[in-house]
């Protein structure tokens, strides 16, 4: 079970990252295009949401089964980058990078009609690619 959650969580970064990326692109066209937001530019916006979630809750089992996860948190972790990385970094930066796609999608949810939607989601979504980006574990990712 373990292995499979490590390469489900592994790929699944990939789809996230398309859709954060695609996302974050369509707002800022819209946004610089002073387009109005629509319902369908709204639901673009799930292309970064819907993966950042299922893939939060993946990590969430892995961080409890995985002997790099919680298990790592013992005396001296914070002294190893590696460990730090599983154990704070990795886990900190995803949680605050799904906040604020969470956040970015319910304001932008409420201004459709307008193009302010498009500036919510560009922002927020816009950080959380650079936190996600920022602490990916590049020692482990898949290149195949």
């Amino acid at each position: 079970m373990y292995t499979g959650l490590q390469h489900l969580h592994s790929y699944l970064a990939y789809l996230v990252l398309a859709g954060v990326v695609i996302s974050v692109i369509v707002a800022l066209a819209g946004w610089f295009g002073n387009k109005p937001f629509t319902d369908k530019d709204r639901k673009l916006g799930l292309l970064g949401l819907i993966p950042a979630h299922l893939q939060w809750v993946i990590g969430l089992i892995l961080y409890f089964v995985s002997p790099l996860g919680i298990d790592s948190a013992t005396g001296g972790f914070m002294k190893d980058s590696v460990s730090r990385l599983y154990v704070l970094e990795h886990p900190l930066m995803m949680i605050i990078a799904v906040v604020l796609i969470t956040i970015g999608y319910s304001k932008a949810k409420r201004m459709v009609g307008t193009g302010n939607g498009f500036k919510s989601i560009a922002i927020f979504y816009g950080i959380a690619l650079v936190l996600i980006l920022i602490r990916i574990p590049w020692i482990s990712w898949p290149s195949n």
